[in-house]
């Protein structure tokens, strides 16, 4: 799920920045450094839409570098668990298959997938209904629900299952 939220982040400036475009140089290194990052707190930084305050800068003794306190505003996104997300297949093996959706990536047991798809092994993997109608394979998409989620210091891994209702293959590039 996306949320707006607002963080704060010291950020440290080397003197060659300063000058009349300083606000210019520090919010371009605060979306260098913090955009695309992950926090296991607050979920994946995906954008930076607004600063609302930096602070006064306060300068490192030996350094020359200076510290400004910085709040911003961002969009973060924290996949939760219970929440149907749509996916694209990424690899498929005889564990089950792995998926992203965005920066999260989520794996799928066999055991969370129906019981009437079965593993093909070969040179494209993929698990295949009895009757051939419907094909998990690599670069496909699926509506997959979160059962569980694990948060580290700067990533966040998902387990999910396709076995429910409306959930499970909404497009296949190989059958088109």
């Amino acid at each position: 799920m996306f949320f707006h939220i607002v963080l704060e982040r010291n950020m440290q400036l080397h003197p060659r920045f300063f000058g009349r475009n300083l606000r210019e140089n520090l919010v371009s290194k605060l979306m260098k450094d913090v955009e695309g990052t992950c926090s296991g707190r607050h979920g994946f930084v995906v954008a930076i839409t607004g600063i609302e305050s930096i602070g006064k800068g306060l300068i490192r003794d030996g350094t020359g570098f200076v510290t400004f306190p910085v709040k911003y505003q961002c969009v973060v996104f924290r996949p939760f668990k219970g929440e149907i997300l749509e996916a694209v297949v990424t690899l498929v093996n005889k564990m089950g298959f792995f998926a992203e959706a965005g920066p999260v990536q989520i794996f799928v047991s066999k055991h969370l997938i129906p019981d009437d798809m079965e593993f093909q092994a070969g040179d494209m993997p993929n698990y295949t209904t009895s009757d051939g109608s419907v094909k998990i394979q690599k670069e496909c998409e699926v509506r997959l629900k979160i059962i569980g989620t694990r948060v580290d210091a700067t990533e966040i891994f998902c387990v999910g299952t396709i076995k429910d209702d409306f959930l499970g293959v909404i497009n296949d590039p190989a059958a088109g």
